[in-house]
């Protein structure tokens, strides 16, 4: 087997390990049942790159309607992106709040935001007790809490806003749904500790681990024979022939696969920019903590920081469960200080639950976050026969699952009042955030800096386990990613992003090397583990 193969990349987007393996760790996968791609195929109705979420939701939508044959590739093994790495809310309390999205998408915009993310979270349940899947899926409440205590002139604004977020949102969800709440209670939260505040409660929120549903809805879908699913089958290339009205898609391997309908289901599509110039790309971090089981309420928790916090559980074992808290966000390759970001949520868990034990997994993971703060759901640009679902906007679970519904619509010929919402062609939202792209993409601009910026002097100088980005002083000589391992090996590859020629940063959490222009990733070995990119860091002979 070949270094790439057994590469722990092929698993996971990173060398940290998610707590969703505790109970589901990646040998339970049915890798056997899914080969990679030997031949061409000549004829499939729908072909979707991507295995996560959004391509697993897609494949159940199509084949339970009936008549439609499925193909699936993944790059590498199912559920290896992002998916994989999430905290698991199911939620329509959406991250950048309602308020902000109807100055963005209008009264109508914000009301179709709130009718589909809900109807995703109820159809999570509805699948998971249709095939019988036990995935822990349960509704909760949802508590937004302010971030400062009471008699801070910072909590008076924050809860302002708040309060106008519920009343938008009781109009949009219904009263019975949202409330507001003076001194919020969550119960097990330490009375010493910091206060509870005030702030909004989002009822029929839901959390469910998510490689149990998903590895269940995989498994029914391979039970059906118009469904096949190949692993490290990587796709390089999507062509439409208009003469013939199919799409063809070209593998790594050389294979083709014509469809009549493709769907990029990949997290970020792997193109050079068009959408991928409406995003930006951030890592978050999330630790799960032990704490005793029952002590405290089973609940979503976010707060309103600029470092946000959130929080859920999950089983551990019998005597306790896991609570999870995600957040502290920063942009890709922009930001070095992980371990600060895992102590910063360990202390906030600590201070409010005091007996809370062990922090037994620490990891990171991708977010997408469009401009408009929606997603992109529906026909590429310029195209006719292909599809793609980008730009999670912190909601990836909710956003993957509403995927399933609205290009299954489209590509049925079913009119969906949510599609416009969605529409990857959208104009309007966009040019709204137009100020807002031009600093994005001045921001970009600067990180091309990096050509003529080193990490290190000289490859001696990097410790075990550990990467950086040298020149050798060479003029017209490309910049170099050393990674160093625990033998004191040095691996050697390009620094060159394949995708648009940025210059990867070390990631020294995930063991990563990462573009901080449009966010792909790459193992240390070189592996893609995200794109845009299609392709890995190009390997330099030593």
């Amino acid at each position: 087997m070949s270094e790439q193969a057994e590469s722990h990349f092929n698993n996971t987007s990173g060398h940290s390990d998610p707590v969703w393996i505790h109970k589901v760790p990646y040998s339970a996968y049915p890798h056997a049942a899914l080969a990679p791609l030997k031949q061409s195929i000549k004829n499939t109705d729908v072909c979707i790159i991507g295995a996560g979420i959004a391509g697993i939701s897609l494949a159940y939508e199509l084949i339970a309607r009936g008549g439609k044959q499925v193909t699936m590739i993944e790059a590498r093994h199912v559920l290896s992106g992002e998916t994989g790495r999430t905290s698991g809310h199911l939620s329509n309390a959406l991250d950048d709040g309602y308020t902000n999205i109807e100055k963005k998408h209008g009264r109508k915009g914000a009301k179709i935001a709130a009718e589909s993310h809900t109807w995703a979270i109820h159809r999570v349940g509805e699948i998971s007790r249709e095939l019988d899947i036990d995935c822990e899926f349960r509704y909760l409440n949802g508590y937004e809490i302010s971030q400062y205590p009471r008699g801070d002139n910072r909590h008076i604004k924050e809860i302002l806003n708040i309060k106008r977020e519920v009343d938008l949102a009781q109009e949009l969800l219904g009263e019975d749904q949202v409330s507001f709440s003076e001194g919020l209670e969550v119960r097990g939260w330490d009375v010493n500790g910091p206060d509870q505040r005030d702030g909004a409660i989002f009822r029929n929120q839901a959390t469910f681990h998510p490689t149990k549903y998903l590895l269940g809805v995989l498994n029914w879908l391979k039970g059906q024979p118009k469904f096949q699913c190949f692993e490290h089958t990587r796709m390089m290339s999507i062509e439409e022939d208009s003469k013939h009205d199919v799409v063809r898609v070209k593998t790594m391997d050389g294979h083709t696969i014509t469809a009549t309908d493709v769907i990029e289901a990949t997290a970020v599509p792997l193109q050079k920019l068009s959408i991928v110039s409406e995003m930006a790309f951030y890592r978050t971090y999330c630790i799960a903590i032990r704490v005793p089981k029952g002590e405290i309420e089973d609940c979503l928790i976010y707060d309103e920081a600029e470092m946000y916090k959130y929080v859920r559980f999950t089983a551990c074992d019998d005597k306790d469960d896991y609570l999870v808290i995600g957040g502290c966000d920063h942009k890709v390759g922009q930001e070095h200080d992980a371990q600060d970001r895992y102590k910063e949520l360990e202390e906030w868990v600590r201070a409010r639950f005091p007996f809370a034990g062990s922090v037994d997994y620490k990891w990171s993971g991708q977010i997408y976050e469009p401009v408009d703060f929606m997603a992109f759901i529906g026909k590429n640009q310029g195209q006719k026969h292909t599809y793609v679902v980008t730009g999670d906007s912190g909601n990836g679970l909710t956003h993957g699952v509403l995927a399933g519904r609205l290009i299954a619509d489209e590509i049925a010929g079913i009119h969906n009042p949510w599609a416009s919402l969605y529409s990857p062609s959208r104009l309007a939202s966009i040019t709204k955030s137009l100020p807002i792209m031009i600093e994005h993409d001045l921001q970009i601009n600067t990180q091309y800096k990096r050509y003529l910026q080193c990490d290190i002097r000289d490859i001696e100088d990097l410790a075990p386990n550990s990467g950086g980005v040298v020149h050798n002083g060479l003029a017209g000589q490309q910049p170099v990613a050393v990674y160093k391992d625990e033998k004191g090996k040095a691996h050697e590859l390009s620094a060159v992003c394949p995708h648009m020629k940025g210059i990867v940063c070390w990631n020294a959490a995930e063991k990563s090397w990462d573009c901080p222009v449009h966010g792909s990733r790459f193992g240390w070995d070189g592996v893609c583990i995200e794109g845009p990119a299609k392709k890995g860091l190009t390997a330099i002979s030593t």
